[in-house]
Protein backbone atom coordinates (compact mmCIF):
# COMPACT_ATOMS: atom_id res chain seq x y z
CA UNK A 1 0.00 0.00 0.00
CA UNK A 2 1.18 3.48 -0.38
CA UNK A 3 2.08 5.39 2.87
CA UNK A 4 -0.50 7.93 3.88
CA UNK A 5 0.03 10.53 6.08
CA UNK A 6 -1.97 12.28 8.54
CA UNK A 7 -1.24 14.18 11.89
CA UNK A 8 -4.10 15.23 14.43
CA UNK A 9 -3.54 18.56 14.37
CA UNK A 10 -5.17 18.39 10.85
CA UNK A 11 -8.65 18.72 12.41
CA UNK A 12 -8.11 22.45 14.09
CA UNK A 13 -10.74 23.58 16.64
CA UNK A 14 -13.53 26.02 14.80
CA UNK A 15 -16.88 27.61 16.50
CA UNK A 16 -19.77 24.91 15.99
CA UNK A 17 -21.14 27.12 13.29
CA UNK A 18 -18.58 27.71 10.73
CA UNK A 19 -18.94 26.88 7.43
CA UNK A 20 -15.76 24.59 6.56
CA UNK A 21 -16.05 21.23 7.77
CA UNK A 22 -13.67 20.64 9.75
CA UNK A 23 -14.42 17.35 10.66
CA UNK A 24 -13.64 15.83 7.57
CA UNK A 25 -10.31 15.30 8.01
CA UNK A 26 -10.53 13.10 11.00
CA UNK A 27 -13.92 11.33 9.34
CA UNK A 28 -10.92 10.42 6.20
CA UNK A 29 -8.65 9.35 8.50
CA UNK A 30 -11.27 6.77 10.28
CA UNK A 31 -12.71 5.67 6.80
CA UNK A 32 -9.24 5.14 5.69
CA UNK A 33 -8.28 2.57 8.63
CA UNK A 34 -11.46 1.04 8.15
CA UNK A 35 -10.94 0.14 4.62
CA UNK A 36 -7.36 -1.03 5.15
CA UNK A 37 -5.92 1.26 3.24
CA UNK A 38 -3.18 1.94 6.08
CA UNK A 39 -2.48 -1.42 7.30
CA UNK A 40 0.97 -0.43 8.46
CA UNK A 41 -0.43 2.57 10.24
CA UNK A 42 -0.13 6.35 9.21
CA UNK A 43 2.90 8.43 8.37
CA UNK A 44 3.16 11.52 10.98
CA UNK A 45 5.07 14.45 9.56
CA UNK A 46 6.97 17.09 11.38
CA UNK A 47 4.84 20.66 11.78
CA UNK A 48 6.67 23.14 8.94
CA UNK A 49 8.88 25.15 10.84
CA UNK A 50 9.25 29.57 9.87
CA UNK A 51 12.11 28.60 7.43
CA UNK A 52 10.62 26.18 5.86
CA UNK A 53 7.63 28.26 5.45
CA UNK A 54 9.40 31.28 4.05
CA UNK A 55 10.31 29.52 1.11
CA UNK A 56 7.18 29.98 -0.39
CA UNK A 57 5.83 32.74 2.02
CA UNK A 58 6.95 36.44 2.54
CA UNK A 59 8.94 35.37 5.83
CA UNK A 60 7.03 38.98 7.51
CA UNK A 61 3.79 36.90 6.46
CA UNK A 62 4.88 33.84 8.22
CA UNK A 63 5.87 35.85 11.19
CA UNK A 64 2.74 37.13 11.50
CA UNK A 65 0.85 34.23 11.68
CA UNK A 66 2.98 32.56 14.21
CA UNK A 67 2.38 35.01 16.35
CA UNK A 68 -1.15 35.60 15.53
CA UNK A 69 -1.26 38.94 14.60
CA UNK A 70 -2.26 38.21 11.06
CA UNK A 71 -3.94 41.79 9.95
CA UNK A 72 -7.61 41.65 10.07
CA UNK A 73 -8.17 42.28 6.15
CA UNK A 74 -5.88 38.83 5.63
CA UNK A 75 -7.99 37.08 8.61
CA UNK A 76 -11.01 37.85 6.35
CA UNK A 77 -9.69 36.79 3.47
CA UNK A 78 -8.34 33.41 4.92
CA UNK A 79 -11.50 32.97 6.04
CA UNK A 80 -10.57 30.67 9.30
CA UNK A 81 -9.90 32.35 12.56
CA UNK A 82 -6.18 32.72 12.82
CA UNK A 83 -5.74 31.16 16.07
CA UNK A 84 -3.23 28.67 17.40
CA UNK A 85 -5.18 25.74 16.59
CA UNK A 86 -5.49 26.67 12.90
CA UNK A 87 -2.11 27.93 12.98
CA UNK A 88 -0.72 24.15 14.03
CA UNK A 89 -2.76 22.57 11.40
CA UNK A 90 -1.41 25.00 8.81
CA UNK A 91 1.82 23.99 9.65
CA UNK A 92 1.18 20.24 9.81
CA UNK A 93 -0.33 20.36 6.58
CA UNK A 94 2.50 21.75 4.73
CA UNK A 95 4.70 19.41 6.52
CA UNK A 96 2.55 16.59 5.55
CA UNK A 97 2.53 17.15 2.16
CA UNK A 98 6.19 18.04 1.83
CA UNK A 99 6.43 14.27 4.11
CA UNK A 100 4.18 12.62 0.95
CA UNK A 101 6.54 14.01 -1.64
CA UNK A 102 9.11 13.11 0.19
CA UNK A 103 7.78 9.18 0.62
CA UNK A 104 6.40 9.55 -2.80
CA UNK A 105 9.94 9.94 -4.41
CA UNK A 106 10.83 7.11 -2.71
CA UNK A 107 7.66 4.57 -2.87
CA UNK A 108 6.36 5.68 -6.28
CA UNK A 109 3.21 6.96 -4.78
CA UNK A 110 2.32 8.26 -1.61
CA UNK A 111 -0.79 11.36 -0.05
CA UNK A 112 -1.62 13.12 2.96
CA UNK A 113 -5.02 13.34 4.29
CA UNK A 114 -4.71 16.92 4.46
CA UNK A 115 -3.35 19.75 2.01
CA UNK A 116 -4.23 21.49 -1.50
CA UNK A 117 -4.15 24.66 0.43
CA UNK A 118 -3.75 26.43 -3.16
CA UNK A 119 -5.33 29.93 -2.45
CA UNK A 120 -2.71 31.12 -0.17
CA UNK A 121 -0.43 33.73 -1.75
CA UNK A 122 3.13 34.22 -1.11
CA UNK A 123 2.25 37.57 0.84
CA UNK A 124 -0.87 36.33 2.49
CA UNK A 125 -3.68 33.56 2.80
CA UNK A 126 -7.18 33.32 1.21
CA UNK A 127 -10.03 31.26 0.37
CA UNK A 128 -9.56 28.79 4.04
CA UNK A 129 -6.01 28.71 3.35
CA UNK A 130 -3.31 30.25 5.38
CA UNK A 131 0.19 28.50 4.04
CA UNK A 132 0.36 27.15 0.49
CA UNK A 133 1.57 23.30 1.21
CA UNK A 134 2.25 22.29 -2.07
CA UNK A 135 4.34 25.25 -2.99
CA UNK A 136 6.29 25.00 0.05
CA UNK A 137 7.06 21.67 -0.32
CA UNK A 138 8.22 21.97 -4.26
CA UNK A 139 10.46 24.58 -3.41
CA UNK A 140 11.53 22.31 -0.98
CA UNK A 141 12.45 20.07 -2.37
CA UNK A 142 13.42 21.54 -5.29
CA UNK A 143 15.90 23.67 -2.92
CA UNK A 144 17.85 20.46 -1.53
CA UNK A 145 18.45 18.76 -5.12
CA UNK A 146 15.56 16.00 -4.55
CA UNK A 147 14.13 16.85 -7.72
CA UNK A 148 14.80 19.40 -10.86
CA UNK A 149 11.24 20.24 -12.21
CA UNK A 150 7.88 19.53 -10.60
CA UNK A 151 4.09 19.19 -12.18
CA UNK A 152 1.29 20.77 -9.89
CA UNK A 153 -2.04 19.38 -11.41
CA UNK A 154 -4.54 21.24 -9.74
CA UNK A 155 -7.89 19.67 -10.34
CA UNK A 156 -9.78 21.67 -7.76
CA UNK A 157 -12.88 23.36 -8.45
CA UNK A 158 -11.19 26.36 -7.87
CA UNK A 159 -8.38 28.04 -9.52
CA UNK A 160 -5.36 27.62 -7.89
CA UNK A 161 -4.35 31.66 -7.77
CA UNK A 162 -2.25 31.02 -4.72
CA UNK A 163 0.10 28.44 -6.14
CA UNK A 164 0.55 30.04 -9.24
CA UNK A 165 1.25 33.24 -7.85
CA UNK A 166 3.99 31.51 -5.07
CA UNK A 167 5.32 29.43 -7.95
CA UNK A 168 5.21 33.06 -10.19
CA UNK A 169 8.96 32.88 -10.68
CA UNK A 170 9.38 29.26 -11.24
CA UNK A 171 9.23 27.90 -14.69
CA UNK A 172 10.54 24.21 -13.89
CA UNK A 173 7.46 24.15 -11.10
CA UNK A 174 4.80 24.22 -13.68
CA UNK A 175 0.83 24.73 -12.52
CA UNK A 176 -1.85 23.32 -14.38
CA UNK A 177 -5.49 24.49 -13.24
CA UNK A 178 -8.56 22.72 -14.39
CA UNK A 179 -11.44 24.56 -12.86
CA UNK A 180 -14.98 26.23 -13.01
CA UNK A 181 -14.22 29.41 -14.66
CA UNK A 182 -16.78 31.35 -12.84
CA UNK A 183 -16.07 30.50 -9.79
CA UNK A 184 -13.53 31.64 -6.89
CA UNK A 185 -11.46 33.57 -7.08
CA UNK A 186 -12.78 36.43 -8.80
CA UNK A 187 -9.24 37.86 -9.17
CA UNK A 188 -7.51 34.82 -10.76
CA UNK A 189 -3.72 34.39 -11.10
CA UNK A 190 -2.61 32.73 -14.24
CA UNK A 191 -1.04 30.13 -13.59
CA UNK A 192 1.80 27.98 -16.46
CA UNK A 193 -1.70 26.64 -17.94
CA UNK A 194 -5.05 27.40 -17.07
CA UNK A 195 -8.17 25.60 -18.01
CA UNK A 196 -11.77 27.35 -17.37
CA UNK A 197 -14.51 24.88 -17.77
CA UNK A 198 -18.21 26.13 -17.95
CA UNK A 199 -20.57 25.61 -15.19
CA UNK A 200 -22.44 22.47 -14.74
CA UNK A 201 -19.63 20.05 -17.17
CA UNK A 202 -20.14 16.31 -15.97
CA UNK A 203 -18.31 13.39 -15.87
CA UNK A 204 -17.58 11.94 -19.81
CA UNK A 205 -17.00 15.99 -20.69
CA UNK A 206 -14.79 16.61 -17.94
CA UNK A 207 -12.65 13.55 -18.39
CA UNK A 208 -12.20 14.15 -22.00
CA UNK A 209 -10.85 17.53 -21.41
CA UNK A 210 -8.59 15.38 -19.25
CA UNK A 211 -7.58 12.72 -21.41
CA UNK A 212 -6.80 15.65 -24.44
CA UNK A 213 -4.69 18.08 -22.24
CA UNK A 214 -2.85 16.11 -19.10
CA UNK A 215 -0.95 13.19 -21.32
CA UNK A 216 1.08 15.69 -23.75
CA UNK A 217 1.67 18.12 -20.81
CA UNK A 218 3.21 15.20 -18.58
CA UNK A 219 5.17 14.09 -21.54
CA UNK A 220 6.50 17.25 -22.78
CA UNK A 221 7.50 18.74 -19.49
CA UNK A 222 8.84 15.41 -17.93
CA UNK A 223 8.39 16.52 -14.48
CA UNK A 224 10.44 14.60 -11.55
CA UNK A 225 7.17 14.62 -9.62
CA UNK A 226 3.65 15.22 -9.72
CA UNK A 227 1.77 17.23 -6.99
CA UNK A 228 -1.90 16.42 -7.74
CA UNK A 229 -4.84 18.50 -5.62
CA UNK A 230 -7.62 15.78 -5.58
CA UNK A 231 -10.23 18.65 -4.57
CA UNK A 232 -13.42 17.01 -4.74
CA UNK A 233 -15.42 20.10 -4.72
CA UNK A 234 -16.01 19.36 -8.66
CA UNK A 235 -18.68 17.34 -7.36
CA UNK A 236 -22.57 18.04 -8.28
CA UNK A 237 -23.28 18.38 -4.71
CA UNK A 238 -20.33 20.69 -3.78
CA UNK A 239 -21.90 23.76 -1.75
CA UNK A 240 -19.08 25.36 -3.48
CA UNK A 241 -18.92 24.04 -6.60
CA UNK A 242 -20.72 24.75 -9.95
CA UNK A 243 -19.87 21.64 -11.71
CA UNK A 244 -21.65 18.00 -11.37
CA UNK A 245 -19.20 15.24 -11.04
CA UNK A 246 -21.13 11.98 -9.41
CA UNK A 247 -18.39 10.11 -7.26
CA UNK A 248 -18.17 7.71 -10.17
CA UNK A 249 -16.33 10.67 -12.18
CA UNK A 250 -14.53 11.71 -9.64
CA UNK A 251 -13.24 8.17 -9.16
CA UNK A 252 -12.28 7.87 -12.77
CA UNK A 253 -10.67 11.07 -12.58
CA UNK A 254 -8.50 9.90 -9.37
CA UNK A 255 -7.35 6.27 -11.56
CA UNK A 256 -7.14 8.65 -14.39
CA UNK A 257 -4.49 11.01 -13.11
CA UNK A 258 -3.14 8.28 -10.54
CA UNK A 259 -2.23 5.67 -13.86
CA UNK A 260 -0.72 8.30 -16.09
CA UNK A 261 1.97 9.11 -13.41
CA UNK A 262 2.45 5.21 -13.25
CA UNK A 263 2.34 4.20 -16.59
CA UNK A 264 5.13 6.82 -16.86
CA UNK A 265 7.05 5.94 -13.85
CA UNK A 266 6.83 9.55 -12.01
CA UNK A 267 6.30 9.59 -8.40
CA UNK A 268 2.94 11.34 -7.48
CA UNK A 269 2.06 13.10 -4.29
CA UNK A 270 -1.84 13.55 -3.73
CA UNK A 271 -3.28 16.22 -1.66
CA UNK A 272 -7.19 16.26 -0.46
CA UNK A 273 -8.05 19.73 -1.70
CA UNK A 274 -11.27 21.29 -1.28
CA UNK A 275 -14.39 19.98 -0.53
CA UNK A 276 -17.80 21.42 1.10
CA UNK A 277 -21.23 20.63 2.53
CA UNK A 278 -22.66 19.85 5.97
CA UNK A 279 -22.62 15.84 5.25
CA UNK A 280 -18.96 15.38 6.79
CA UNK A 281 -19.36 11.57 5.90
CA UNK A 282 -20.05 12.21 2.43
CA UNK A 283 -17.25 14.41 1.88
CA UNK A 284 -14.64 12.37 3.57
CA UNK A 285 -16.24 9.17 1.48
CA UNK A 286 -15.38 11.07 -1.80
CA UNK A 287 -11.59 12.42 -0.54
CA UNK A 288 -10.88 8.52 0.32
CA UNK A 289 -11.20 8.09 -3.80
CA UNK A 290 -8.01 9.16 -4.26
CA UNK A 291 -6.22 7.07 -1.77
CA UNK A 292 -8.24 4.10 -3.38
CA UNK A 293 -7.02 4.57 -6.74
CA UNK A 294 -3.63 4.98 -5.17
CA UNK A 295 -4.09 1.44 -3.69
CA UNK A 296 -5.40 -0.23 -7.16
CA UNK A 297 -2.45 1.01 -8.51
CA UNK A 298 0.43 0.09 -6.44
CA UNK A 299 2.45 -2.83 -7.53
Amino acid sequence: MPPIVFHPAYEAELPADHRFPMGKYGRLAALLRERGLVPDGFVTPEPADAALLAGAHDPAYVAAVLALRVPPAIERAIGLPVTDSVVARSRASSGGTLCAARLALEHGLAGSTAGGSHHARRAGGGGFCVFNDVAVAALALRGAGRIRRALIVDLDVHQGDGTADCLAREPDLFTLSVHCERNYPTDKVPGDLDIGLPDGLGDADYLAVLEARLPPLIDGFSPDLIFYNAGVDPHAEDRLGRLNLTDGGLSARDRFVVGLARSRGIPLCAVIGGGYGKDVDAIAARHALVFEAMAEASP
